[in-house]
């Protein structure tokens, strides 16, 4: 299963690893929710998911887990070999 992420809400800061939680949808499944980074990072690890933003003009960039030397795993965009921006230009709840 691959979930578009849609919207995200960051805590205390403006960078990936404010991220707190994450609004998605399934369009295989028609559902829809939100989850805390850390389940995302969780279902993304140990479950073998897999998610991504899409800009609306079919621009892809898959969703992965980043692993800091120090602080919790954050979610970052990766597209083309490069590490970007996408999730923190997604609308903010």
């Amino acid at each position: 299963m691959a979930i578009q992420i849609t919207a995200v809400h960051l805590t205390a800061g403006r960078t990936h690893q404010h991220i707190d939680r994450l609004w998605w949808s399934d369009q295989a499944e028609g559902s829809s929710g939100d989850n805390s980074r850390a389940e995302i990072v969780a279902w993304i690890e140990n479950r073998n998911g897999q998610a991504y933003t899409d800009d609306g003009h079919g621009n892809r960039a898959d969703v992965a887990v980043r692993k800091p030397a120090q602080g919790p795993k954050y979610l970052q965009t990766h597209a083309d070999g490069v590490w970007t921006d996408n999730l923190l230009a997604l609308p903010r709840r």
